[in-house]
């Protein structure tokens, strides 16, 4: 198999980097698509060929130099091929979260200027439709799904499939002007603007170069030895920046295969069918995982169950060092094949996860005991530390030195220090251009020498070197007694517990810290079926006694895990209330990539706030709700607040003898 060439061999743009595939892998499967239950191949020649005919298409409908392309819908082939074919015509791709609501893709879509808009399907064009009321630029609209459209006006709507016909067709009239356009693109070139969350205000359009992507792509490739032959699975929102660089900049660097999932009801399925061995997965998906794997170890026959509870206590003994290569005894290697052979292996075939050679989670702190438990089976799983604004890497783990408690050390080509506040400051080849449309906030990031504020509080640790992140620098506070308080680092170890789905720890500048607790309606709702406890609704089911007795029983657990922590002890939780609605991006209480925002929570749920800190036991609340069709309505209910035991840390053990 050919090497892959240097950057400096020409190769400074994603289509650059495409030609080059087509030429020495154009064998190779490139894309996979899953539809209608049929796994559908594109290699590498047949990809280049596909785009390049979207491309000409694209000049047919007039688009220019330095338009904006708004890409809307799952992850498609056809969707990643709209983006390079973009880039291909010297336009800009802005990829947009498909569960946006109209009102999120009207901001987006105006502040983008975006002229042409590709949409998934007849869901994606109603909402652009919708949002033109405010977004006024929006000219052309590409389907790639048909169905339901037959009626729209299509005096400026089109099938994705007519835009390549018509590209095919007028090829002579357009491939001198696209080849023209392909070779001005150079480092320098905008390669997608991709928009931050928003969780303090409204999305930034965060700037990427071809610089910026490439170079992250090919130093993150080649530190964990990625090949042509890996296999990856593409399921992350096309929008976040985790995907763009998995899916396309590393994609198209090592020239391996993009699988894209049917769908999200199909992905689990798609999974075990691909086996990728290069994945991804933010926390929340493995602790999704763990959850259900318990759920049916509950329900399993007592030989099942036995023999799962063994060998899993030996796989936490020895697993993790097997994994890391360290040292194990004879004995417990061959019992841990045995393992293997009749749990193990099977557990991680189920999953999805036999093939995995590398697994990274980030996006927030995975529970220790998640983190563990899957490397203990075997599975190269380490964390990353990143951001959009860095393309993604700043810290990655390097094989055998993977910890759950820290993100691990600089990635190749990245800086790191620590400022006095605590904050983490980063610069790299990743670095980002600019925010778009506003100067401000890229001076306020990035200063004139590179470095960029990360907003995030951390500290290296002595000896390894590794980072470790404390919370986000403006959610870390103090008590009243001036103790820390780090919100994040008590939330991450509540969300542990598979009924607990989501925690918003509360008390900076207070006496003591409270909790807002959401539990997980598919974990506790087994719980409830297999007990014969009868619920009509979420609201209901979490304000069962027995619920509370056991996230109770959690909280103090967590306490007591706290309390070891003599930085962050004083951050141990005195009073919780469950919930009665789940956290929803819809409802604005969260972002689209799950993220609390926590100005918008201590607003909306103020006399909850009230309620835990005045010593009452229970509180009436009402609250809007929006639902899935878009009505607005009251969800009405009587909450009831549990006092927990905290656990006194060692200094005030001490002083009281």
């Amino acid at each position: 198999m050919k090497a892959v060439a240097a950057p400096d061999a020409g190769l400074r743009s994603i289509p650059a980097l495409l030609a080059r595939n087509a030429a020495t892998l154009g064998n190779r499967p490139a894309y996979r698509e899953k539809e209608f239950g049929i796994w559908q191949c594109w290699t590498w020649s047949q990809a280049q060929e596909e785009i390049r005919a979207l491309a000409m298409g694209f000049l047919a409908l007039g688009l220019n130099r330095g338009d904006h392309v708004a890409i809307i819908g799952r992850n498609r082939p056809a969707h990643y091929w709209s983006m390079v074919a973009a880039q291909m015509c010297g336009a800009v791709p802005v990829p947009l979260y498909q569960d946006a609501v109209a009102s999120e893709m009207a901001y987006v879509l105006g502040h983008s200027g975006a002229r042409f808009v590709v949409c998934g399907d007849q869901e994606q064009v109603d909402k652009v439709i919708e949002a033109e009321g405010e977004a006024h630029t929006v000219e052309q609209i590409i389907y790639t799904d048909k169905r339901g459209m037959r009626k729209y006006d299509h005096s400026r709507m089109n099938w994705l499939r007519d835009v390549q016909a018509e590209g095919r067709v007028a090829h002579q009239r357009f491939e001198a002007e696209l080849d023209a356009r392909i070779a001005e693109l150079d480092y320098d070139s905008t390669c997608v603007m991709l928009y931050t969350s928003g969780t303090t205000g409204k999305p930034k359009g965060v700037v990427l170069s071809s610089r910026n992507v490439i170079e992250t792509a090919r130093n993150s490739s080649e530190f964990d030895k990625l090949k042509p032959t890996e296999e990856v699975l593409a399921y992350l929102p096309m929008a976040w920046v985790g995907d763009f660089i998995f899916s396309v900049g590393q994609a198209y660097w090592t020239g391996f295969c993009v699988n894209c999932p049917e769908g999200a009801h199909t992905m689990m399925t798609d999974l075990r069918e691909i086996g990728p061995t290069y994945f991804f997965a933010p926390p929340r998906v493995f602790e999704g995982q763990l959850t259900n794997v318990m759920i049916r170890m509950e329900d399993a026959g007592r030989v099942k169950k036995w023999l799962f509870d063994h060998y899993m206590r030996l796989a936490r003994r020895v697993g993790t060092a097997l994994t890391d290569g360290r040292p194990v005894g004879a004995v417990d290697r061959l019992r841990y094949g045995l393992g293997n052979l009749l749990v193990f292996g099977p557990l991680k075939n189920t999953l999805g996860y036999s093939r995995i050679r590398v697994g990274y989670t980030a996006g927030e702190a995975i529970g220790p005991e998640i983190f563990d438990f899957y490397r203990s089976l075997g599975i190269n799983l380490k964390q990353l530390y990143g951001q959009t604004e860095a393309t993604v890497f700043i810290t990655q783990q390097p094989d055998g030195q993977v910890r759950a408690d820290t993100v691990g050390v600089a990635s190749p080509g990245v800086e790191l220090k620590i400022a006095e506040n605590g904050e983490v400051f980063y610069r790299s080849p990743g670095t980002f251009v600019e925010y778009y449309k506003n100067p401000e906030s890229t001076a306020s990031t990035k200063d004139r020498e590179g470095w960029v504020a990360t907003g995030d509080a951390g500290f290296f640790e002595p000896g390894s070197g590794h980072l470790r992140i404390i919370d986000r620098a403006k959610d870390v506070g103090r008590m009243a007694d001036g103790s820390l308080f780090a919100p994040k680092y008590v939330e991450n170890k509540l969300k542990f517990y598979p009924n607990i789905l989501e925690a918003v720890v509360l008390g900076n500048g207070r006496d003591y810290c409270t909790a807002f607790i959401n539990i997980d309606l598919t974990a506790v709702g087994n719980w409830a079926e297999r007990n014969n406890i009868a619920y009509a609704s979420y609201q209901e089911l979490a304000g069962h006694p027995q619920v509370y007795e056991t996230i109770r029983r959690h909280v103090e657990e967590v306490n007591a895990s706290v309390a070891q922590d003599p930085m962050l002890s004083g951050c141990q939780i005195h009073r919780f209330l469950i919930l009665h609605k789940e956290l929803d991006a819809d409802d604005g209480e969260m972002t689209r990539t799950r993220k609390v925002k926590r100005g918008v929570i201590a607003e909306k749920y103020a006399d909850l706030i009230a309620a835990l800190y005045d010593g009452r036991t229970s509180v009436y609340t009402e609250t809007e709700v929006t639902y899935e069709d878009g009505r607005k309505g009251r969800l009405k209910a009587t909450l009831r607040i549990e006092d927990v035991r905290t656990t006194p840390t060692s200094a005030q053990r001490m002083a009281a003898e």
